[in-house]
């Protein structure tokens, strides 16, 4: 067996045992993941895999692809979280394969080692392959579309010799258009978008010589479109520009406005990814200065990673929506940094400075204090409720029944043991152990703190709404919430195929001659609501800041 396949059945084996197991062990969170394995449940329920629906009208918000990935899982394992997940496992085993051997192409195996290794360790590259949200394969899509490109440019230019870019060059930009137009249908022409952004950016800083000529960039956008339009253009002659009308309004509104509440400052996403990455952030940033780079095609390679890096975080630092997974595309240009410069930690070429000390020291000390110290404060839970808002939901959610042994604060002493012997050893001139240590340390720490803590988080904040949406599951009810939005009431309760339209008129739920009892649920408040006047309408419970109401047919 040769050393790639070696190493590349070790990372898949790595993959299978770090992210598969226990992608069931607690609920969907609102609203991404229950909203995405929605979707996927009515695909089944329907029977319609070429529309998307949400409450079984359509929604335009998302292509099908990420819908037909988690559709395809529960009809092999059943419509539960566990289905809901797997794609993203998969989609996380097949990165640290991809990025190995690219890494291993590009500056040799242990390269490659270190930034599979880097994308496996750092936190928020890690947790969303534990997840059920669309973006780990969008970004993989647009990644491999990129370094084809990339590669097609090389052949051109005659950059890299035959062994980084055997491939012809029109294999090269097709490929590359053809994944590109795989992630336009994960996630829409946002991934196009960015494409274009980072050859226009590379094109204007080459002085506007042309890397790929403008045939390859007209046939790298056509082969992009050829399935994004075979399911655009089917949903257009069927039902008409709704999707299209619909899809754009979505777009200017996310990128015009703060959608669904998410707002955030300026620096947002660098905030995100400096403690989100980390601790490849912290190495990465050490790689956006001089470096000793041999290879002309290896230097061209780090240019268009900071080029990736840049368009992505300046496009979603404009965009008014902010969300942490908006910026995740630049987890691949900043692992990549991150291992440029263990590399050369390793190969003494650079130095463990001060400011790498520095940031792990007080980001990974940001961890270890919140980690640590949460189980702590969990055990003093009335000083919790001083400093959390003083609104009846919150402190309600904080009413749940939730157990917070002493051993809960082992991951954050397992942090805490790791980066005392990490910076000793980097300290020490050992960097080769040391950087395997604390990535390997770091991927064990975010499985420890999943497995101690998320189960008791989700208990917090859903599980009394979500107990409520189960305990609808085969009752002929209809189910609503009051005053928030919850796609919930949708994948929890099981919730069959709509056969009265009346069910979309909130007022005919509150006051209509209904066809059979409605459940609603809100969320506490100090004043009383429209549930609680109606005269038909009874309360029947509440439980960790959720209210709920139960109107009967008569």
């Amino acid at each position: 067996m040769n050393q790639k396949l070696f190493y590349s059945l070790v990372l898949a084996i790595i993959g299978i045992l770090v992210f598969i197991p226990f992608l069931g062990g607690v609920r969907l969170f609102d609203w991404d993941e229950i909203n995405f394995a929605e979707c996927a449940r009515e695909m089944i329920v329907l029977g319609d895999y070429l529309h998307v629906h949400i409450d079984f009208k359509p929604f335009y918000e998302k292509p099908p692809l990420f819908f037909w990935l988690q559709s395809m899982m529960m009809n092999l394992f059943g419509i539960n979280e566990f289905s809901a997940r797997l794609p993203n496992a998969i989609c996380g085993i097949i990165t640290l394969v991809y990025l190995y051997h690219l890494g291993q192409k590009l500056h040799g195996h242990r390269f490659g080692l270190l930034w599979a290794l880097a994308y496996l360790g750092s936190v928020t590259p890690h947790l969303y392959f534990r997840s059920g949200i669309i973006d780990p394969f969008f970004n993989l899509f647009i990644f491999v579309s990129l370094v084809n490109v990339i590669f097609a440019s090389w052949k051109r230019e005659r950059l890299g010799g035959a062994m980084t870019v055997p491939k012809k060059e029109w294999t090269y930009i097709l490929l590359g258009g053809f994944v590109l137009g795989l992630a336009i249908l994960t996630k829409g022409p946002v991934a196009y978008l960015i494409i274009c952004l980072c050859l226009g950016t590379y094109w204007a800083l080459n002085r506007f010589r042309w890397f790929i000529t403008p045939l390859q960039f007209l046939a790298f956008s056509a082969a992009a479109s050829v399935g994004s339009l075979l399911w655009y253009g089917l949903d257009i002659y069927l039902n008409g520009p709704t999707l299209v009308r619909e899809f754009l309004a979505y777009s200017i509104r996310l990128l015009s406005t703060p959608d669904a509440g998410h707002a955030g400052f300026p620096a947002y996403h660098f905030v995100i990814l400096l403690v989100g990455c980390f601790p490849a952030s912290i190495f990465g940033i050490r790689a956006f200065g001089q470096l000793f780079i041999e290879r002309n095609y290896q230097r061209e390679f780090r240019r268009w990673m900071l080029i990736l890096f840049w368009v992505v975080l300046i496009l979603f630092t404009i965009v008014q929506s902010k969300i942490v997974h908006y910026s995740s595309l630049c987890y691949f240009p900043l692992t990549y940094l991150a291992a440029l410069t263990l590399l050369q930690l390793e190969e003494r070429k650079i130095q463990f400075n001060n400011w790498m000390r520095a940031g792990l020291i007080l980001v990974g000390g940001l961890f270890v204090v919140a980690i640590g110290g949460l189980p702590l404060a969990a055990r003093r839970m009335d000083l919790v409720r001083l400093v959390a808002d003083q609104d009846p939901f919150s402190q309600g959610n904080l009413d749940a029944k939730i157990d917070w042994p002493l051993w809960t604060i082992l991951p954050g002493i397992w942090l805490l043991f790791v980066l005392i012997v990490v910076i000793r050893w980097y300290n020490q001139r050992e960097p080769a152990q040391a950087s395997v240590v604390l990535f390997g340390g770091m991927a064990v720490f975010i499985t420890l703190t999943l497995w101690f803590f998320i189960g008791r988080i989700e208990g917090i904040s859903q599980a009394a709404a979500m107990r409520f949406f189960e305990r609808a599951q085969g009752q002929d009810v209809y189910v609503r919430t009051y005053g928030y939005h919850s796609y919930g009431p949708y994948f929890y309760t099981q919730k069959p195929a709509v056969t009265n339209p009346n069910y979309y008129n909130d007022d005919w739920l509150l006051r209509g001659k209904i066809d059979k009892d409605v459940w609603f649920i809100r969320h506490a408040s100090e004043r009383p609501t429209v549930l609680d006047s109606l005269p038909d309408v009874r309360k029947t419970g509440e439980e960790n800041g959720f209210v709920f109401y139960q109107r009967s047919a008569k």
